[in-house]
């Protein structure tokens, strides 16, 4: 391991034990989360339909300033996305406006971006979103997770392992699922040690084709991975289920500097003056 690695594995370990907002996973377990970041077309158009013949919701998290654009992921999604991502079932979750680093601007900036994401997903949809986040890149600073991570439901990160018994909502732990099937035995391994521990797992992507980016994955690992964990009988949840289940109120309480007032209507009571 290269003295950067080493620095990296002992600033994570800090990160996750400071600014902790502890909720007790209890009896839930074990649970199942497959979530996509960003969001390229492909994790609904390809991902969303293989969850779905297993029964199973994700949760993506939206930077909306991609919407209508092209990158290395492929084409993100669009207007219509949006709509069919909540008409099937599943949860739209926040992931800033600008897809902006918590490690390269300061925190007064990040915040802002932050409260942009949640504002925009609520212009688009006519309702607040769930008040789930996650940090672009996975990067977190100590003063993100202390305030970004007391504004919103929950916070999810790229840290791996899983969440249980006790669940930090400020730094959700979240287990990429990248590249093709020789990766399913890893995964079938987390989803083993999910079940004994009766933990809660996440997995995390981007886009889902035949050949994908570096940080994305193809549908044959996406169904293994569904498959292997529906014969187990696993719970499959979405983060706002699993919020939900835990007592958290599924309301956004960023955006605190904003007022309330631009006429689009909240699917719940907004707990600060604004979304």
């Amino acid at each position: 391991m290269t003295l950067r690695s080493q620095i990296g594995v002992v600033r994570r370990s800090i990160l996750s034990g400071l600014h902790r907002r502890v909720v007790p996973l209890g009896a839930h377990g074990p649970i199942i989360t497959f979530s996509f970041d960003d969001f390229p077309r492909t994790a609904l158009t390809i991902g969303a339909k293989i969850l779905e013949d297993f029964g199973v919701r994700a949760t993506y998290y939206v930077a909306m300033s991609l919407i209508n654009t092209t990158n290395n992921l492929g084409e993100q999604f669009r207007d219509e996305d949006l709509a069919s991502v909540l008409e099937h079932g599943h949860e739209l979750a926040s992931h800033t406006f600008s897809h902006l680093s918590a490690r390269r601007v300061n925190y007064d900036a990040f915040e802002r971006d932050v409260q942009s994401g949640e504002q925009a997903i609520r212009q688009k949809i006519g309702t607040c979103g769930s008040g789930n986040f996650a940090y672009p890149y996975g990067d977190v600073t100590f003063r993100a997770k202390k305030e970004i991570g007391s504004q919103l439901v929950s916070c999810r990160g790229t840290c791996e392992g899983l969440n249980g018994p006790d669940v930090d909502l400020n730094l959700l732990r979240a287990n990429s699922l990248y590249g093709d099937i020789d990766g399913v035995d890893a995964a079938k391994s987390l989803i083993l040690e999910n079940e004994k521990r009766q933990g809660w797992l996440i997995f995390y992507s981007h886009d889902v084709t035949s050949r994908p980016s570096p940080f994305g994955c193809t549908p044959r690992l996406l169904e293994a991975v569904c498959s292997f964990a529906a014969a187990r009988n696993m719970q499959f949840m979405t983060v706002a289920q699993v919020m939900r289940d835990l007592g958290q109120e599924p309301t956004l309480r960023v955006n605190r500097r904003l007022r309330v007032g631009d006429g689009l209507p909240c699917a719940t009571e907004v707990s600060c003056s604004h979304n």
